[in-house]
């Protein structure tokens, strides 16, 4: 039988090793040591910026489709209560279809936030097996031969923590145990930040009554269960990939919510402050500051005598 994932994970896993592979190759040429883990941490933070970089317009499009699910909650809440209590066939398949034709009416979808770490998976995965595989002293499928699988395999940080070790493979080294700990935290609240900063400046008031505000909430404290479970799964590696790739998302959220507010949130109000201060630098006036002068009025023609003896006559 194929090793279908295998398969799947191959085009990801042989961009990753070049990536990997070249962003090593220019570290060492400026003079770090090719065999220091750190070296290879820094190729794992070369990787995710080029991933996330490519991800750039898969993030905006995540950030409008938030927007537009929240715009469009009270709509859905109003068909979830026509339908409430109803549970014959009929009536689920007739929800369906109006909850389908009001996302495809705004141009949304409830996975559309997903997709940047939905694009993300395979390179966790991807960086995982080929983690996994260095640490076994096998060689790549690409750019990654043997000496650099090996020297890869066994990288260390702090002395003794290798980059393929996790929690659950570390037998009690508490070197390993206590990096992964901290990078537990570390990732979860950079998570935190990014996520309240969204929910506390960047939506209006309106949005903040609808139910699925009230679902993110339940999310902004459910995430730091998935953190847990990743430091105690993933390698230390893949989580130095996650760690960089939170610190690249609240940065990157901090100039959306900064430029690009949503219309009537706290941040919206904040651009506009700082949108009128500039103006006032720079001797800018807006319209709606114009002062409209005042029409001269409209000098009156001397009449003739014959023009007004017709004008006397007319009365």
């Amino acid at each position: 039988m194929p090793d279908i994932l295998g398969m799947i994970l191959w085009p990801f896993r042989w961009v990753i090793e070049a990536l990997l592979v070249g962003f090593h190759t220019a570290l060492t040429a400026l003079g770090l040591d090719p065999l220091d883990g750190w070296t290879w941490v820094l190729a794992i933070t070369g990787l995710v910026l080029v991933v996330r970089a490519a991800l750039i317009p898969v993030f905006v499009r995540q950030i409008k489709s938030q927007r537009k699910m929240l715009e469009v909650a009270p709509d859905l809440k109003r068909i979830q209560d026509k339908y409430k209590g109803k549970r014959d066939q009929f009536s689920r398949e007739a929800m369906t279809r109006e909850t389908m034709a009001l996302y495809g009416k705004h141009g949304t979808s409830p996975f559309s936030s997903c997709l940047p770490l939905l694009f993300q998976m395979p390179v966790f995965f991807g960086l995982f097996t080929t983690l996994n595989n260095a640490a076994l002293g096998l060689s790549g499928i690409g750019l990654m031969n043997l000496d650099l699988a090996k020297n890869f395999g066994a990288a260390t940080i702090f002395g003794t923590a290798p980059l393929h070790a996790s929690m659950s493979s570390s037998e009690g080294d508490w070197i390993v145990v206590w990096t992964a700990g901290v990078m537990v935290v570390l990732m979860t609240v950079s998570q935190f930040i990014t996520q309240k900063q969204i929910m506390s400046k960047n939506i209006s008031a309106a949005m903040k009554e609808s139910p699925t505000y009230k679902q993110q909430q339940i999310l902004l404290y459910v995430l730091p269960l998935v953190f847990l479970f990743s430091g105690f799964a993933f390698p230390l590696g893949v989580m130095m990939y996650w760690l960089v790739s939170n610190f690249w998302t609240m940065g990157q959220q901090f100039v959306v919510i900064r430029n690009m507010p949503t219309p009537g949130s706290e941040a919206f109000q904040a651009w506009q402050e700082r949108q009128t201060k500039k103006n006032l630098r720079k001797g800018i006036v807006l319209e709606a500051d114009v002062i409209e002068e005042e029409k001269p009025a409209q000098r009156q023609q001397p009449m003739g005598k014959n023009r007004a003896k017709r004008g006397k006559g007319k009365k």
